[in-house]
């Protein structure tokens, strides 16, 4: 029988001194069935992440005990680093791993810093799920001004108010408490001391300055290099992999390069499985063949598959958007026409046509496949779209550079929904035989599969037409439209001749 499990990651200020950050380890460690996974110290942040696992309520306790501690050792009226920062500790998230949810994760980081605010004296503030007002949403918000421009205007600002504790701030500073899903504390290094190219990398990379939705950036100097600190809140709709090449982009801009990154405590497998799967351009790769997963989910889990995908298409983000529902939809009619295949091949009634059929279902499978790289591909496309609208545009020369960019990366945003409509038509033609020869039994299934194809055709081609809409008179351009349109008006035959087998052979009306 399973039991909640709970993640925190408290931030604490303090990297240098660590016989200070065993103290605090030991605190974590001093309540029972309490494990840390990670701990990592930054000499140049000056500051030290700790990631414990537990049940909620140990790890609850742990957690003031470490709050305890560091209020004890650190005093932030003389502490110094590159990190922002208002407290001895700093931050407290709670994360939900297993039978929690983010709601119970709330609770929990009002009950401790309920009790921090009471009985240590420090000011409280929740953030991220736990906030009480939408500014504090965002830590950045709370930490504005650092420890001492929080300290200056505590008791003086009505909007510094903390949820819980004293309108006054000691040498512990305060602390902020909240819950949150899972994030990548990711930092990549430039290859110079020239603090002002990273922190020009951050602006352009992060959302609060136009950049990426999930993403948190910063740049500092840590180790005599140029450093972009990044928190990635969510992984799944901004990866690793579009940061870092973005980044990577940046740095040649400003005569520089990439030199190393880092990882700042744990990060979900599927992240990194996402990364190398994107930088080995591996063709037709599924999750199921990673060895350690097959192993720890033996029977599979469909929340994890296109539950997952119908869940992030129905998000506020635009991306998966149209273009990955067409490559969805089509790859749903390949499905269904080797299905028919399937229930054919084997029976002795229809002995005559089983090479016909195996044919079918070998073809289907590899279009299959190839269109269900085409959902994440189109996805891809999109982002490098909207990179390329980011590029700089001060002088002349920069704008000619993003306006070439972008007609690229427009075209690019056009041929993949176009290759998915070629894809889908070679589908529907496929379910125009398997309702000819096929099992008659599941002759509205190949119906089925050619309606899914004729829309995901339609689908595709309103995605093409609208990123080639700057480009009309293009000659490229041109050549991409008249392609969908032929494209469109196969289908609608193919379509047509569907329906009239389905009529006369399985006598069911198709509309």
């Amino acid at each position: 029988m399973s039991f909640p499990l709970v993640e925190c990651i408290p931030n604490f200020s303090e990297g240098r001194r660590l016989e200070v950050v065993d103290q605090i380890a030991a605190a974590i460690l001093s309540v029972p069935n309490v494990r840390i996974l990670d701990r990592h110290s930054d000499q140049d942040h000056n500051r030290t992440v700790i990631t414990l696992l537990g049940s909620p309520d140990d790890v609850k306790e742990a957690v003031y005990l470490s709050i305890v501690k560091a209020s004890e050792l650190i005093d932030m009226d003389v502490h110094q680093g590159e990190h922002p920062r208002i407290g001895a500790t700093d931050v407290v998230p709670f994360v939900p791993i297993r039978e929690i949810s983010i709601q119970e994760c709330v609770e929990l980081a009002r009950q401790l810093g309920q009790r921090v605010g009471n009985e240590l004296g420090i000011p409280v503030y929740l953030y991220e799920d736990a906030a009480t007002v939408p500014e504090r949403i965002n830590l950045e918000n709370i930490r504005k001004g650092q420890f001492e421009g929080l300290k200056s205007e505590i008791g003086k600002v009505p909007e510094r108010k903390p949820d819980f504790g004293p309108e006054k701030m000691g040498k512990a500073g305060a602390t902020v408490i909240g819950a949150r899903e899972a994030l990548i504390a990711f930092n990549v290094y430039l290859s110079t001391d020239d603090v002002s190219i990273a922190k020009a990398i951050a602006k352009t990379i992060r959302f609060s300055s136009g950049g990426f939705r999930y993403v948190k950036a910063m740049g500092v100097l840590v180790e005599g290099r140029a450093q972009v600190s990044m928190n990635l809140t969510n992984y799944r709709k901004t990866p690793i992999s579009l940061v870092f090449e973005s980044i990577r982009r940046e740095a040649q801009r400003y005569g520089t390069s990439i030199h190393h990154s880092e990882l700042v405590g744990l990060v979900p497998q599927e992240a990194l499985v996402g990364a190398a799967v994107w930088y080995t351009q591996l063709d037709q790769f599924q999750p199921d063949q990673v060895l350690e997963s097959r192993l720890s989910q033996p029977d599979g889990d469909l929340s994890q598959g296109s539950y997952k995908f119908l869940d992030e298409l129905a998000s506020d983000q635009p991306t998966p958007g149209g273009g990955s529902a067409a490559a969805f939809t089509a790859a749903e009619a390949a499905a269904l026409v080797s299905m028919v295949a399937r229930l054919t091949i084997g029976k002795k009634r229809y002995a005559d046509v089983e090479d016909d059929m195996k044919h079918v279902l070998q073809t289907s499978e590899n279009l299959r496949q190839k269109l269900t790289s085409a959902i994440e591909a189109d996805s891809m496309a999109f982002n490098d779209l909207m990179i390329s609208f980011k590029l700089p545009k001060e002088t002349e020369e920069e704008q000619q550079q993003r306006e070439k960019a972008i007609y690229l990366a427009s075209l690019k945003a056009a041929e993949v929904p176009l290759n998915t409509a070629e894809l889908a038509i070679e589908i529907l033609r496929l379910a125009i035989e398997a309702s000819e020869k096929g099992n008659p039994n599941a002759i509205t299934d190949a119906g089925s599969a050619g309606a899914l194809s004729r829309a995901a055709i339609s689908s595709a081609g309103a995605n093409v037409r609208i990123n080639l809409s700057n480009y009309s008179s293009d000659e490229k351009a041109i050549n991409l439209l008249n392609k969908i349109g032929s494209l469109e008006s196969q289908a609608e035959n193919s379509y047509s001749e569907l329906k009239t087998i389905i009529l006369n052979r399985g006598k069911i009306k198709f509309s």
